[in-house]
């Protein structure tokens, strides 16, 4: 979930602070949306089977991330869809879905390092309130 390089070199403005506004772009943006949100609230889920899936999901979303240089599968679909190519400089929303929340929500834009620290801090704190969740069912 870490910055793509074109970001770092100063490609990533205002104008592009979102996604495509093309089908494609909008479709890719709504499944990053349900993924997101279901990652972030998914711990709240009040099923141990659902609960279990989640804690095995959690760190297997955060490897892809780290296996596939900071980009999520679903932008390297988008990019193959797009462009032919698994991955392509010319997709600037590749790798940037944590920045362009950032900027739209709080007019801020991390560095490599803070988007990094947020994403995978995030993903630790979300695993953890899921397996004390998930404890809750043991009792």
């Amino acid at each position: 979930m870490a910055l793509a390089e074109s970001r770092e070199n100063g490609l990533f403005g205002p104008a592009s602070a979102g996604p495509r506004s093309d089908g494609l772009g909008v479709v890719s943006f709504a499944i990053h949306a349900l993924i997101g949100l279901y990652l972030l609230f998914g711990w709240l889920v009040p099923y141990a089977m659902e609960l279990a899936f989640y804690i095995v999901l959690l760190p297997a979303v955060a490897g892809q991330w780290l296996f596939n240089r900071g980009s999520c599968v679903l932008n390297n679909i988008e990019t193959w869809l797009r462009y032919g190519r698994w991955r392509d400089p010319r997709n600037l929303e590749e790798g940037g879905f944590v920045l362009m929340l950032s900027y739209w929500l709080f007019r801020w834009r991390p560095s490599r390092a803070a988007a990094n620290a947020l994403s995978y801090g995030t993903v630790v704190i979300l695993w953890l309130l899921a397996f004390a969740h998930l404890s809750y069912f043991a009792v």
